[in-house]
């Protein structure tokens, strides 16, 4: 599992850490074996953009960052729903 240190990080403020953990989670198989990373990384995203929280596309936005931090290997789709579903469970529900 070799990662590219040469590419610029898609977000400073979350860091190259979080982009290296976005990588080894697109490794991962299954949505399933996915689900529980992708929580972990959007809490890491919503700590380093607190701002976000008020954004209606944030899930939409959210997902657009993981896929860059994943070199475009995790399909948005799939982590606007991991994030939708976060916000659900806090009461937050989208249109």
């Amino acid at each position: 599992m070799l990662h590219n240190y040469e590419n610029k990080m898609a977000d400073r403020q979350v860091g190259r850490n979080a982009e290296l953990f976005a990588q080894s989670i697109a490794e991962k198989e299954t949505a399933e074996e996915r689900f529980p990373y992708l929580r972990i990384l959007i809490s890491i995203i919503e700590q380093a953009h607190p701002e976000w929280n008020q954004v209606p596309q944030k899930d939409r936005q959210m997902a657009l960052l993981v896929a860059r931090m994943s070199d475009d290997k995790l399909d948005q789709d799939e982590v606007a729903d991991v994030v939708r579903v976060r916000d659900e469970e806090r009461g937050f529900f989208y249109d």
